[in-house]
């Protein structure tokens, strides 16, 4: 478990799913703009910033070589470490592949697995959110080829000029971008609900935390506990704050 606590007036705040990279460059451009515009907003009462991951719709690192561009957004998270800001990165389904990027030249800290958090006197369950839960069988099976390290090390042993446009292709054929509206129905469509239900069987925690999901969502778990999905930066523009006490979802102006 990480324990964290907040100084008096500052905040923490949770974001997920921007995808940047597509569904092409000029409009994933617009959207990292805003994103970095939301970045230069709340620096004034951060304290600590989670990214609980698919930043980008595509990341692969290599031992020499990165996906280029982005430099608005790298820029301005490593003026927000710099300035003592604690940035978490929780990598998602699109950018699990890191090495030690985020880290050496940002200063982020990159987290690969769902993890425990002490915030004050609340307690946090994070993370992106793929793959938990009951069902999704062909996805967690293609997750268990695509994280096994004989599969990345094959693929990183390609030349990032023909490595990193494949994993584009790829990554690309996103159902976020069809233009297929994604609608919350009801709770039990929803399969972090049951991971959550489920988790609260074994350790009480205040608050769950995911992305992943695309949808802005407040699910009451009973008993104090409540599952909160962020949302996204594709559709919604929303995000996560927590003073201290409260959790509250809200939604950038642009």
């Amino acid at each position: 478990m990480i324990t964290i606590n907040l100084n008096k007036g500052k905040k923490v705040y949770f974001s997920s799913d921007n995808h940047l990279g597509s569904p092409n460059h000029s409009e994933s451009l617009v959207r990292e703009k805003l994103f970095v515009s939301w970045l230069d907003q709340i620096k004034t009462d951060a304290q600590v910033i989670f990214l609980l991951g698919d930043l980008f719709d595509f990341w692969f690192e290599y031992y020499r070589s990165v996906p280029k561009g982005y430099t608005r957004l790298l820029g301005k998270l490593s003026e927000l470490c710099d300035s003592g800001i604690k940035i978490y990165f929780f990598v998602g389904n699109h950018d699990y592949w890191t090495l030690d990027y985020f880290t050496k030249e940002i200063g982020m800290e990159v987290l690969k697995k769902p993890t425990d958090f002490k915030i004050n006197n609340k307690l946090f369950f994070m993370g992106h959110g793929d793959g938990l839960g009951p069902g999704d069988l062909k996805y967690k099976f293609l997750k268990k080829i695509f994280r096994n390290p004989i599969f990345i090390f094959l693929f990183r042993i390609n030349y990032p000029w023909f490595g990193i446009p494949l994993g584009n292709f790829f990554s690309r054929k996103n159902k976020i971008f069809s233009g297929k509206e994604i609608k919350f129905e009801k709770k039990e469509n929803e399969m972090l609900y049951f991971f959550c239900m489920k988790k609260l069987k074994n350790k009480f925690y205040d608050f769950f935390i995911f992305g992943h999901r695309h949808l802005p969502l407040k699910i009451d778990l009973g008993n104090g506990s409540s599952y909160y999905n962020t949302g996204d930066w594709i559709n919604h523009y929303s995000f996560i704050i927590y003073d201290g006490e409260n959790v509250e979802l809200k939604y950038f102006k642009k």
